[in-house]
């Protein structure tokens, strides 16, 4: 289905528009998140300003879009209940040095280790995550519990019927023309009709932006009775020290926020990366993962030196971009640019547009990330890449951490590759004409398969002159380099000669131990390497 976002071109002008849809998209995401990290949604809203100009000016991915997400604001929430508002900025700052100096190191093309089945399994539970997420918009505040609670009778009827006719609009214009993004086209048209509503009745509203921001205030509200109607207005942001209590700058404050900081960077550049992965597979060109990682951590100290919660990619709003045919850095600088506009200026105007509208261009962006593909892979794909997809999708959805979903599957899918490689080593077994007994080695010699090839020898049994060829097989590792010294020691124990043959000159030197026992064919050694960071 990723298919569905590729037929677009990049012009200037499907960036911009393509970029005032993000826009628009970006306004509840924002202040969603900030009331999920206990900050005012303005701090929201800027967050997603910031990181969404610095990236896309600075960041390795274009037509990727950058804001506040829930990801971290999940984790900023710890940090604001447990120790207060004021060590939120500085701790941002750290985040953003933090991913600057992972970029530096170039330790982005990590990313590159992460298999397909976990792409498939977090591609999938993303697009379930989303739209599970577009629910809350079906909620209003109920005065009677003081909870929000969901929409029900001719309410909950308009609303259904407005995000349908939303999604239907966003699949047939293109049949038709391609000159305005469907999005947009669909997000002023159900304006339109839910003006024309609302206008006409004040018992059944159609919920607008405006609606949801109080509606959430209320609710996060000592009082629900003191809240009236909020706004998204603000005004220019400042330099955090200049309006909140600096904390110490002392080890006492840095114990507290280098941690947390770790994990911020952590997160963001993990569904940064990902993100950018996606957009590159939609768009069929290629990111640069490294870039990303620095823009990524200027934004986030740029965000945190003025008031912000930080933030990363924005995956919802990022297929939205390319959807719409937004391809190029404009894209994402129109996004951020438009958010300025409507927090200074056209907020009243912005605060009337449904919900029913934005919760239309989500479900959209639903049905083209889920890879429908992959359910017809099920009898094609081995059971272990079934089961990586199955675990990745199943713990996005249900813990709602994309960062772990895709740690958790590049961890499983590596341990099914060492077991898999494990039972790949044997030997060839073969007596030459002066009397020694040559084993031949075949597949990888590692952590997990040492246990095999220990049990391919019997030092007991064999002659006084034995030969180990590894010209077949390669050395990864210290536990591989460990289990070949053993073996000689063993063989030194018993008064017999062993050779090892085809060596690398990592074992070579690291063979210590078995001293003049060890003879090498120096003559036809291949010029292979044992696996370091060197070499990665």
């Amino acid at each position: 289905m990723l298919n569905f976002f590729r037929s677009q071109s990049a012009t200037a002008k499907n960036d911009i528009l393509s970029g005032l849809t993000v826009s628009l998209a970006l306004v509840p995401e924002a202040i969603a998140f900030a009331f999920v990290a206990h900050v005012s949604p303005i701090i929201g809203l800027y967050s997603a300003f910031f990181i969404g100009l610095i990236t896309a000016i600075f960041g390795g991915r274009p037509g990727m879009i950058s804001g506040a997400t829930a990801a971290m604001a999940v984790l900023v929430t710890i940090l604001v209940k447990d120790h207060g508002i004021e060590y939120l900025f500085p701790t941002i700052v750290l985040c953003g040095v933090i991913q600057i100096v992972i970029g530096t190191a170039k330790l982005g093309k990590l990313i590159r280790l992460v298999p397909h089945p976990v792409m498939l399994g977090f591609v999938n539970g993303l697009a379930i995550v989303i739209g599970m997420a577009q629910l809350d918009s079906f909620k209003t505040f109920n005065a009677s519990t003081g909870e929000l609670s969901y929409l029900s009778g001719l309410p909950l009827v308009i609303m259904l019927l407005l995000a349908l006719a939303t999604m239907a609009i966003i699949w047939l214009l293109p049949r038709f023309t391609k000159a305005i993004p469907a999005s947009l086209a669909a997000i002023l048209s159900i304006t339109l009709i839910s003006l024309a509503i609302n206008s006409t009745s004040s018992t059944n509203r159609v919920a607008t932006v405006g609606d949801m921001l109080t509606s959430n205030s209320k609710a996060a509200a000592v009082d629900p009775s003191t809240v009236e109607a909020v706004s998204i207005k603000g005004d220019l942001p400042t330099l955090f020290f200049l309006e909140y209590t600096m904390p110490p700058l002392n080890m006492e404050t840095l114990e507290i926020i280098f941690p947390i900081a770790l994990m911020l960077a952590g997160v963001g550049l993990i569904e940064s990366l990902m993100t950018l992965t996606l957009v590159d597979e939609i768009t069929e060109t290629r990111g640069r993962g490294n870039q990303e990682c620095i823009g990524q951590g200027t934004a986030n100290i740029v965000c945190g030196l003025f008031g912000g919660m930080g933030g990363c990619a924005m995956i919802g709003q990022s297929l939205i971009n390319v959807n719409s045919g937004g391809r190029g850095r404009l894209s994402g600088i129109t996004a951020a640019v438009c958010l300025l506009l409507f927090i200074l200026f056209l907020a009243p105007v912005i605060e009337r547009i449904p919900m029913a509208a934005l919760v239309g261009v989500m479900f959209m962006v639903v049905i083209g990330t889920f890879e429908w593909a992959s359910l017809k892979m099920f009898h094609r794909m081995p059971f272990s890449d079934m089961a990586v997809m199955v675990l990745v999708a199943g713990y996005t959805i249900v813990m709602h951490n994309l960062a772990a979903a895709v740690i958790l599957g590049v961890i499983v899918s590596a341990l099914v590759f060492s077991w898999k490689h494990a039972l790949h080593l044997g030997a060839d077994i073969q007596i030459n004409e002066f009397g020694s007994k040559i084993y031949q080695l075949h597949g990888p010699l590692f952590f997990a398969s040492v246990s095999s090839f220990k049990e391919l020898f019997d030092p007991s049994k064999d002659p006084n002159d034995v030969v180990i060829d590894f010209y077949y097989t390669r050395v990864y590792d210290q536990s591989a380099l460990e289990a070949i010294n053993v073996l000689a020691e063993k063989y030194q124990t018993l008064g017999k000669r062993l050779h090892l043959t085809h060596l690398s000159e990592e074992c070579k030197l690291l063979l210590d131990r078995a001293g003049d026992l060890v003879e090498v064919n120096v003559s036809e050694d291949p010029h292979y390497h044992v696996a370091t960071d060197r070499l990665g």
